[in-house]
């Protein structure tokens, strides 16, 4: 039998009369689950400013040429291409949670084996690996999170990644810091960097440790044949209630794309087909618009810019910060501001603000690029750093989540590796003034294709979204869509109904074994009493 035959085989268990925890559900948690893979954020983040505070002195280690330093940091991103490459095929066949798991375990060995090197060459295959890993877990952590946390809350849970992101860039700065103070240049040359480089297996085993008690993904148990596995999941992530009609809804949506013959290729079809130019769009500009260029290399610009004594490392720990402040405030406005409105205005500012770092590289003022360099990282944290990573997930349907959002990042990884190459050799070539005129010449671009052709999602149900890919002769009417939603509350309604019909059962069932333990109780007395 089949796997998606076996989802309309089995039934739902009824949850216990006397479970109340499970029966009402736990928002802690579902916050647990959104943290622990979460923390594949922490790690990309971690990885980021790592490479960062090293470079500087693998540079001087092993007289590394502009290319050859770029392609010490961008290495990371080629693996993190063929990582995310087959994330998507991988969890459609083994569950999300065990690919998350075999992503931390890569950049849990390559942690270690960056810090064991001893040339540019091998340095550059142990981070490779650990690109494999981010890769692999990157687009499913978002994609985890945002199939298992409730509709009310998806949006600042599917956050949790962006902000774990941001606070391993913040707390990597601050280590940075710590560890280039604690002995001298040729020190932190010859032992420093290992330090910086090897303390990622940390957050990596934390990573791993905090997936191997969390649950598979319940639309992947209910698939597989699991329907009470992936029950108990959901009956704890919203309540007992909740988690039946959940559990009917997936068997329904299995059972209809097995009858509609749907599969990969309806991805590239007219209408999904716009939903993936939209998702590899948002993906390239995450990273093309430069704030990879300032996290890899700020030490490095800092310094160019006469910032001495361990400053640069200081200065960068400050823009890491504003980026993790400027990330709460993202996560506050996105359901209410809304995707588009942030995205529109975050690229817009971040054209003026690249503007300024020009103009300040231009003119050596050391203090007004500092000033710029943080206005523009904070533009990035409330629009287009989060929200791409939240919107790609929303855009399509279910059954292909997870491989769409795989290929869109496949690109994003792309540009990465593209900024984290080509960054020197910009600055090198044309300098930090012609390097960030480039940047806020991408901005503009990103601006114009936010403003023209990315939709606006917040306060539309995924059936909402689903309508917009569809062409003109197939979408529903406002008046349909009325009846779509109106059947859904219906259905909704029958199951309340249900399950208070199921509740006032079990409360009577307590009344009559309240009774009965009442008359015994009396019974008892009585007899004592004669």
């Amino acid at each position: 039998m089949s796997s998606a035959a076996a989802t309309t085989a089995e039934p739902v268990m009824p949850v216990e009369d006397g479970d109340d925890h499970k029966r009402r559900g736990s928002g802690r948690y579902i916050v647990g689950l959104a943290l622990s893979a979460g923390l594949a954020g922490l790690l990309y983040g971690y990885d980021t400013v790592s490479i960062s505070g090293a470079i500087d002195f693998l540079q001087e280690k092993y007289a590394l040429s502009p290319a050859l330093q770029g392609l010490v940091i961008s290495s990371i991103m080629i693996g993190g291409v063929i990582g995310a490459g087959f994330s998507g095929f991988l969890s459609d066949k083994y569950g999300r949670r065990k690919i998350l798991m075999f992503g931390g375990a890569f950049f849990f060995v390559a942690a270690l084996w960056s810090a064991f090197t001893f040339s540019p060459v091998t340095l550059i295959l142990a981070r490779v690996i650990g690109g494999v890993g981010i890769g692999l877990a990157a687009a499913l952590a978002v994609t985890y999170i945002t199939e298992s946390a409730p509709t009310n809350i998806r949006g600042a849970l599917t956050s949790a990644y962006q902000l774990l992101t941001i606070s391993g860039i913040f707390l990597t700065n601050v280590i940075n810091y710590f560890i280039a103070s604690s002995g001298s240049h040729n020190w932190g040359i010859n032992i420093g960097w290992r330090w910086m480089l090897g303390i990622g297996a940390i957050p990596a085993a934390i990573f791993v440790a905090a997936l191997w008690f969390s649950p598979e993904f319940p639309r992947f148990l209910v698939q597989a044949g699991r329907v009470e596995e992936g029950y108990k999941v959901l009956e704890r992530i919203a309540g007992s209630d909740k988690a039946r009609h959940d559990v009917e809804e997936i068997q329904a949506q299995i059972k209809e794309e097995r009858e509609a013959n749907a599969s990969f290729s309806d991805l590239f079809k007219p209408g999904l087909r716009k939903a993936l130019l939209i998702g590899i769009f948002l993906a390239i500009f995450n990273q093309a618009i430069g704030m990879n260029a300032i996290s890899y290399y700020g030490p490095v610009m800092f310094k160019d810019m006469g910032f001495g004594g361990n400053t640069e490392f200081l200065a960068s720990s400050m823009v890491g910060g504003i980026e993790l402040v400027f990330t709460v405030v993202g996560m506050y406005l996105i359901d209410s501001a809304g995707r588009k409105k942030l995205m529109a205005v975050g690229s817009g500012l971040m054209v003026l603000f690249a503007l300024g770092i020009s103009f300040a590289y231009a003119n050596n003022y050391q203090l007004l690029m500092l000033i710029f360099v943080m206005c523009f990282t904070s533009a990035f944290a409330f629009s287009m750093g989060p929200i791409p990573w939240i919107m790609i997930p929303e855009l399509f349907p279910t059954y292909l989540r997870g491989r769409a959002t795989g290929i869109c990042t496949v690109f994003l990884w792309g540009t990465n590796w593209a900024i984290g190459q080509f960054t020197p050799i910009l600055i090198d070539s044309i300098g930090g003034m012609g390097t960030f005129l480039v940047f806020a010449g991408t901005n503009l671009l990103c601006f114009l294709g936010v403003t023209t052709f990315v939709p606006e999602t917040k306060d539309k149900t995924l059936e909402e979204i689903a309508e917009l890919w569809k062409p003109k002769s197939e979408q529903h009417t406002g008046a349909q869509l009325e009846v779509v939603r109106a059947t859904a509350d219906l259905k909704q309604a029958e199951s309340d109904i249900k399950a208070a019909e199921a509740e006032l059962a079990r409360a009577r069932r307590a009344k009559e074994r309240a009774i009965a333990m009442k008359a015994a109780a009396e019974a008892l007395v009585a007899a004592q009493k004669r």
